[in-house]
């Protein structure tokens, strides 16, 4: 769920779960949500090899990474860990880094600038 600005909430959901739903984009729902007491916040998925020792070779991406929150470190582990190949996993490592050193660049779906 997405803050609107208006405290109201956008929900995104799936395409298997709009069909299901029978819900198309816009629609208006009601929702009651629960607490899932299995829930394991922070990073689930190992930090890949190429990753650590990329960060570990510089600095200043590391120290980047270190301020990024637990959310996003988690949403970027999640994403290395959906990677099949070693190519796709060294390339995005490289991205990773160049924007976490400060460059701009736009990587999984946002702009970075000065490493956020």
């Amino acid at each position: 769920m997405m803050p609107s600005g208006t405290g109201d909430f956008y929900l995104y959901l799936h395409g298997e779960m709009r069909r299901e739903s029978q819900t198309r984009v816009g629609d208006v729902v009601r929702l009651s949500i629960e607490f899932d007491h299995t829930y394991r916040n922070g990073p689930q998925h190992r930090m890949p090899e190429e990753l650590e020792r990329e960060l570990s070779a510089d600095p200043a991406a590391e120290g980047s990474w270190v301020k990024l929150s637990p959310s996003r470190q988690k949403e970027i582990l999640r994403y290395f860990a959906g990677l099949k190949s070693d190519s796709a996993r060294y390339r995005n490592a490289l991205r990773m880094i160049s924007v976490l050193k400060g460059n701009k660049g736009h990587w999984m779906g946002r702009d970075w600038d000065n490493g956020k």
